[in-house]
């Protein structure tokens, strides 16, 4: 089977290449940019060229694929752009998938989305997935909630760069799940036909709020967060306020897409079922504090061996000026 991964330099993206390929599966990435793919070359993917915001590159990039798996989306920061990615493309995308007779095609949204429909970038996730609905192709739609990858960014750099981390006065709970197992049951769910025509939960085993999450940074690293909150109603006054200017609107939406994840927003759902289709104990899946834990170790590594070095040269400079 060969597959066509679309976002394939993304966080979730390069990941199910890593896995597909590991699977013995043969993996075609659509990109803008050799460059910038070149890594996923080197790894035996085949690069073909595409863009989504270029329509003509999308039909003749499925030639030979068997199944897509669409792990690509718009930035909530970069919405100027999204309703020609997010929409137009990827109804073009749909089309050229049913007449090139596409065996699978897998679809990443945003959980508990129906609740957000007046968020443009959720509403377009929507959108997607009611034409994959009514397409007739054999469809998967996963829903995801927040990654473990971002929460690096989010909160552990921060912490260790001794800067400030900004949270709202309300939490949120969120089921944070790392991309490689996100991948490795995507995958893995390519040779079940019990997925086809459905909509389901990819999460993790266990819920998160913003504070436990930066508890966890902190007793691992052994530093402080410094931590400034938002009252709810002022991110909802600032996205109002923006959203009266055509040239803020970029900011307002963004503003609203955060509001979502800051406002009570809940992940909280059973994957019994998906586990018990994949054969697939919940243990097996990586736990946070696994994660932050071995991420900080590496990072405290480097840079008690930087410190080293960069006293062994003081100590060397100061013996030639001696």
């Amino acid at each position: 089977m060969t597959l066509l991964v679309i976002g394939s330099t993304g966080t979730l993206g390069r990941q199910v290449v890593r896995k597909a390929l590991n699977e013995g599966f043969q993996v075609k990435c659509l990109v803008r940019s050799f460059r910038k793919g070149a890594f996923l070359k080197e790894w035996g993917a085949q690069l073909v060229y595409g863009d989504l915001s270029v329509v003509e590159s999308i039909p003749l990039s499925l030639y030979g694929v068997s199944a897509i798996i669409d792990c690509s989306t718009s930035r909530a920061n970069d919405l100027h752009n999204v309703e020609l990615i997010e929409l137009q493309a990827k109804y073009i995308l749909i089309e050229s998938a049913i007449k090139a007779n596409i065996k699978r095609y897998i679809f990443f949204s945003i959980f508990n989305s129906f609740n957000y429909q007046d968020i443009p970038l959720v509403m377009l996730k929507l959108m997607i997935e009611y034409r994959l609905k009514i397409s007739g192709l054999n469809y998967t739609i996963f829903h995801l909630p927040g990654f473990f990858q971002g929460l690096i960014s989010q909160y552990a750099l921060p912490i260790l760069d001794k800067q400030l981390i900004w949270m709202t006065s309300e939490s949120s709970l969120i089921s944070y799940i790392n991309t490689q197992d996100v991948a490795k049951m995507t995958i893995h769910s390519l040779s079940i036909g019990q997925f086809n025509q459905k909509t389901l939960p990819l999460v993790g085993s266990k819920l998160w709020r913003s504070l436990d999450v930066i508890n966890l940074c902190e007793q691992i690293s052994g530093r402080r967060a410094q931590i400034n909150t938002i009252p709810i109603y002022l991110l909802n006054f600032l996205k109002n306020f923006t959203q009266l200017f055509q040239w803020t609107w970029n900011i307002s939406q963004r503003l609203a897409f955060i509001e979502m994840l800051s406002s009570g927003y809940n992940t909280s759902t059973q994957m019994k079922e998906v586990l018990y289709v994949l054969q697939t104990d919940e243990t097996e899946l990586e736990q946070l504090e696994v994660y932050l834990q071995e991420y900080f170790e590496r990072i405290l590594k480097k840079l008690k061996e930087l410190n080293y070095q960069i006293l062994s040269n003081e100590k060397n400079i100061s013996k030639i000026e001696f």
